[in-house]
């Protein structure tokens, strides 16, 4: 599979298109990283902080594939980031202010609804907008932006935490409107505009979309493989922070550096992952990845150690980055042509069913084996769930690819 060169035209069209991907990215990880550390000022139990990040993957399987579908039948899915993204800045403001679990509660379920009604129509302008052929780079590149924003959130996360608990919140709400308005004001619209899906009921798209699932033994693959990346990286996030500081004892300032030290690597892997998709294809590319992803994480599982899990930072790291990068570039192929708002909900379902099941496997498993792993007071357990995970995945993937070379 030979590559092409990217145009000045497509170069600035995808840097244009990577804002929102960095404004939510800075966002949901601010509150999926942070909000488990306040949380654990009203509750110990590490089952209680999954289940309160779990609310994602649930807002996805509500809100997912309603949003997409009816950013399809209209001319434009720009109105859907105008309105949602403001609900969702407010939310992540007053996020920092959660003292109790019901209050928690609410401005996660408003933040998370918001972000879905937004992000879904925002993603599904990748197959409306980008030519077939640079696919993967549309991808790395979009992911270049998605680590960026993971690492500012990460890195500066933890020092604005120190001066009081609203802090990060409010300063990850500042840069997301600046950024989101900034996208509204560059986006060529003309070209944002679509023809409208014909379909007579958002309950006739959903019908015909499982419809397409059942018999399309590819998307299933697809759909499963995903939310197993998506169960791994979820768990990650929720409880990266806490295994830092309660397991292994590092401050919280420290911690953060030390998960931005990781989000460099993530960032290193995203162009590099996107030629060879381009180059090779997606899944050879995955799959090599998946499997030294999948036995880096098995390392801090097993060894309790400072020194050990920052030697195995950079295979985890690049690892992660390419789940991050190419799932996408692997569905965009798969997509009808007149449903690429609806077909985008289908991933971020598959991607609220790994959500939703990451942090609360995750948070189990830090509870259950807590007497097992003392030295870490079972937090290292979060581990072995995103290895598991990963490694489950190789074999789905490998159906996935039979499925489409038939």
């Amino acid at each position: 599979m030979s590559t092409s060169r990217v145009n000045a035209g497509e170069r600035r069209l995808l840097l244009v298109l990577g804002l929102p991907t960095f404004a939510y990215a800075l966002a949901t990880t601010v509150a999926t990283t942070y909000l488990p550390v306040l949380a654990q000022e009203f509750t110990r139990s590490s089952t209680v902080i999954g289940l309160l990040i779990a609310v994602e993957g649930i807002m996805a399987l509500l809100l997912a594939v309603p949003a997409g579908a009816l950013s399809d039948r209209g001319r434009s899915r720009l109105p859907f980031v105008e309105w949602a993204s403001p609900v969702l800045v407010v939310a992540l403001a007053l996020m920092g202010l959660a003292a109790s679990l019901p209050f928690a509660l609410v401005v996660v379920v408003v933040f998370f609804g918001a972000y879905f009604v937004a992000y879904e129509p925002y993603r599904a302008l990748y197959p409306d907008m980008v030519d077939d052929r640079i696919t993967g780079r549309a991808q790395s590149t979009q992911a270049l932006w998605r680590g960026l924003g993971t690492i500012i959130a990460i890195a500066t996360g933890g020092a604005l935490l120190t001066l009081g608990d609203a802090v990060p919140f409010v300063a990850a709400a500042a840069v997301t409107t600046l950024t989101i308005a900034t996208f509204l004001m560059l986006l060529p619209r003309e070209r944002a505009e679509h023809e409208p899906n014909k379909s007579t009921s958002l309950r006739d798209d959903v019908a015909r979309l499982w419809s397409t699932v059942r018999r399309r033994g590819d998307l299933r693959a697809f759909m499963v493989a995903n939310g197993l990346w998506e169960l791994s990286l979820g768990a990650t996030k929720t409880f990266i922070i806490i295994y830092l500081t309660r397991g292994l004892g590092v401050s919280t300032g420290l911690a953060g550096v030390a998960v931005a030290a990781t989000a460099v690597f993530i960032a290193a892997a995203t162009p590099i992952s996107g030629k060879l998709a381009d180059r090779f294809g997606p899944v050879p590319v995955m799959r090599v990845s998946l499997l030294i992803y999948g036995l880096g994480m098995l390392v801090p599982f097993l060894v309790a150690n400072k020194v050990v899990v920052g030697a195995i930072t950079p295979l985890v790291g690049f690892g992660g980055g390419v789940v991050m990068t190419l799932p996408y570039a692997l569905l965009i192929p798969l997509m009808p042509d007149d449903e690429h708002g609806l077909t985008t909900g289908l991933y971020s379902v598959s991607r609220g069913i790994g959500t939703a099941l990451g942090p609360l496997l995750a948070g189990v498993a830090i509870g259950v084996l807590g007497g097992v792993f003392t030295k870490t007071g079972g937090y290292q357990a979060m581990w072995g769930v995103c290895a598991a995970a990963i490694l489950l995945s190789i074999p789905v993937l490998g159906r996935l690819r039979e499925q489409r070379e038939r």
